[in-house]
């Protein structure tokens, strides 16, 4: 993570503050089929509700990422690149996950190499 930030920092990153909008976001969202620091960890922060998750920051890093399955913006792309990898706890592929949100998490979402919609 360490590294992550550096890069984020390079390339014109300012950490002011939590879910804010940023220049550049990278982020470690899963490694394989590994979990860490452990199961009971990961899965005790996937239950948190939107509000108590924004309210909380983990001291150590967590894989997966414990919203990845949330996020419209994170499935998406990740769709695209590694559509049949699974989620290690929930075992969903990312294309299961990525359809079974609603609609509204994924308004505003686009393909950067495509021309938006006129």
């Amino acid at each position: 993570m360490a590294r992550l930030h550096s890069v984020e920092a390079a390339l014109g990153r300012v950490r002011a503050g939590r879910w804010g909008a940023r220049l550049v976001d990278l982020d470690l969202l899963a490694f394989g089929d590994q979990v860490l620091p452990d199961r009971e960890t990961v899965a005790w922060w996937m239950a948190l509700s939107d509000e108590e998750a924004q309210r909380r920051t983990p001291d150590q890093l967590l894989l997966p990422h414990p919203r990845l399955q949330e996020r419209g913006f994170v499935l998406a792309p990740l769709a695209e690149v590694a559509p049949k990898w699974r989620h290690p706890i929930t075992g969903a592929t990312t294309a299961e996950m990525l359809a079974a949100l609603p609609a509204s998490v994924l308004v505003g979402v686009e393909r950067m190499d495509e021309p938006a919609p006129e």
